[in-house]
């Protein structure tokens, strides 16, 4: 199921699926279903990950005529991030794959050395912004900054201790991030002001439930800055797969329905290019994953 949370000139932020190329909203097909369900994103993933199929067979079993009522067309709604308000930081994997471990070397303060386990740092909940949106960069803060396209675990049930066989069990659905990265404002070696600043995670455009992704695995991702392509991989490439990153964040600490994991970027980010490229007032910057979609966000620049 393509899930999304979306807003009409009339309407609040509303949760959604895409139906034929529609937009069904997801309360009203409750109503007409005679099953209850809710308007927010992480209200329907505490419902557990068994809703995913029975709200599967529920559209199956719908007439098409149902559906008139409580659709919109695509353009008369706003895709806004699927989960807008996380309820905790976004975890975040830094150097998950090889080639980007070896191009942070070459520009960063890294080693160069393969991480022997995942390198975790976080994003608050103030970095979600949706697709569409503006990235804010404040001048006064980074005058580099950079994109980095990761494909993104949306958590589904409460997890700890979770054997690396029984992984994908938790995981609810998948979406993109970008996690724009301010790289001349790390300090000390702790991430969290080059990576936590308010529009720091682009989200979106869309949460496609896991049973539509056969294998997490194996999809393109890619960067694009002004139409020119910067970013092309696949998450085959990952150092630490989703597997692993479950297994070993599960032991750290506990994982609950919503939590969000952004697994890590490949190479081409701005910092690792000879010369380095950054992020300008007015680039814009598509970031999309195969399944999913693409988020286009563009920069704006404050001095704040």
């Amino acid at each position: 199921m393509k899930l999304l949370t979306y807003q009409t000139a009339d309407t609040e932020p509303r949760l959604g699926f895409l139906h034929n190329n529609q937009v069904i909203d997801m309360e009203d097909f409750g109503e007409i279903s005679n099953f209850p369900l809710p308007s927010d994103m992480l209200d329907l993933i505490d419902m557990g990950i068994e809703i995913v199929e029975e709200l599967n067979d529920m559209v199956a079993d719908t007439p098409e005529n149902f559906f008139e009522e409580i659709a919109y067309s695509l353009d008369e709604v706003t895709f806004l991030a699927p989960i807008q308000k996380p309820r905790k930081n976004i975890i975040g994997i830094g150097l998950n794959y090889t080639e980007h471990v070896a191009e942070s070397a070459r520009t960063l303060d890294t080693t160069g050395k393969l991480p022997q386990k995942p390198i975790i740092f976080s994003k608050p909940p103030t970095t979600v912004t949706g697709t569409n949106t503006e990235i804010i960069k404040n001048t006064k803060l980074t005058s580099q900054l950079d994109w980095e396209v990761e494909l993104a675990v949306v958590i589904g049930k409460k997890g700890k201790y979770v054997p690396k066989a029984d992984a994908l069990d938790y995981v609810f659905g998948y979406t993109v991030i970008n996690d724009i990265s301010a790289r001349d404002c790390r300090r000390e070696g702790q991430w969290i002001v080059s990576k936590g600043q308010d529009t720091f995670a682009p989200m979106g455009p869309i949460l496609v439930t896991k049973d539509e992704i056969e294998n997490p695995h194996n999809l393109n991702l890619s960067l694009k800055v002004n139409g020119v392509e910067k970013q092309n991989s696949n998450t085959q490439f990952l150092l630490f797969n989703i597997n692993d990153l479950i297994e070993d964040l599960s032991i750290v600490f506990t994982l609950e329905p919503g939590d969000i994991i952004a697994t890590g970027t490949p190479a081409g980010v701005g910092a690792g290019r000879d010369p380095q490229e950054w992020l300008y007032d007015g680039d814009v910057v598509e970031a999309t994953v195969e399944g999913i979609g693409t988020i286009v966000n563009t920069v704006k620049e404050i001095s704040k």
